[in-house]
């Protein structure tokens, strides 16, 4: 399984965003923020705003909160002017990172992002370095010892997925995004229960890791997640679920 993609199922598993309620709602109400902005407030006319309250919901934000930051994004209320930037760099081991980040100070950001990348074995690099690597797709995780293979299989390709593939402990559904919700939602009907359902970036090629650089991994991934001007982490290292499990 792809680094970003265990990585999720990890996080999930453990009720990480629970822990962290505060945090997580602070990047989805930048998220909301943004999106209205760009795309208008209604999320039936845009989507990734429509993508932003479905993960807000999730985390079970209020809906006040979700209103509130729609608000900022059309201009109705006052609100902090947030920029999109992504920076790009080396993990361990020579592991590809992508970082999105959501701020309203790039030069904040960027030391900030640097300092973490190279105190965790990495260092930080050129626009363009690593983005080829890495490919925008829906994903679907579901455990493997709650859904027949078989079913599953017949259900996600008919719905419109591009792949099913088989992990150590789950399968992964993939899909164009825009056949995503439609797969989720014909698997939603099929009342199977799934660890992480969203549209990411999927590395093209991983990286083993193990010892030293995979402890130096996760911790940098923590690091970087715990940013609150970073949104998302990509990244395409492989480490042994036994191995993750324990680091994180």
């Amino acid at each position: 399984m792809s680094g970003h993609s265990k990585w999720s199922s990890i996080k999930h598993k453990k009720g990480a965003a629970d822990a962290k309620r505060g945090k997580i709602f602070t990047k989805l109400i930048r998220e909301i923020t943004v999106a209205a902005r760009m795309g208008g407030g209604d999320p039936d006319g845009n989507p990734r705003l429509r993508a932003a309250i479905a993960a807000a919901k999730a985390e079970n934000m209020p809906k006040e909160n979700i209103d509130r930051g729609i608000k900022k994004g059309t201009g109705e209320l006052e609100g902090v002017n947030y920029e999109e930037t992504s920076y790009e760099g080396y993990g361990p081991g020579g592991v590809a990172v992508l970082v999105d980040c959501l701020t309203d100070n790039k030069n904040r950001s960027v030391a900030d992002i640097k300092h973490q990348f190279e105190r965790n074995g990495g260092s930080l690099g050129e626009p363009g370095c690593v983005a080829w690597i890495f490919e925008q797709k829906g994903l679907i995780v579901l455990e493997r010892d709650s859904v027949d293979e078989e079913q599953l299989l017949d259900l996600a390709l008919e719905a419109g997925a591009e792949d099913v593939r088989e992990e150590e402990t789950e399968f992964e559904v993939i899909t164009d995004p825009s056949d995503f919700e439609a797969v989720k939602q014909a698997i939603e009907d099929a009342n199977m229960a799934y660890t992480v359902g969203e549209v990411t970036k999927i590395p093209k090629n991983t990286v083993k890791l193990e010892g030293k650089k995979a402890r130096q991994m996760v911790n940098l991934m923590q690091a970087l997640e715990d940013h609150d001007d970073v949104s998302t982490v990509y990244a395409n290292f492989d480490i042994p679920d036994d191995v993750m499990e324990a680091l994180s």
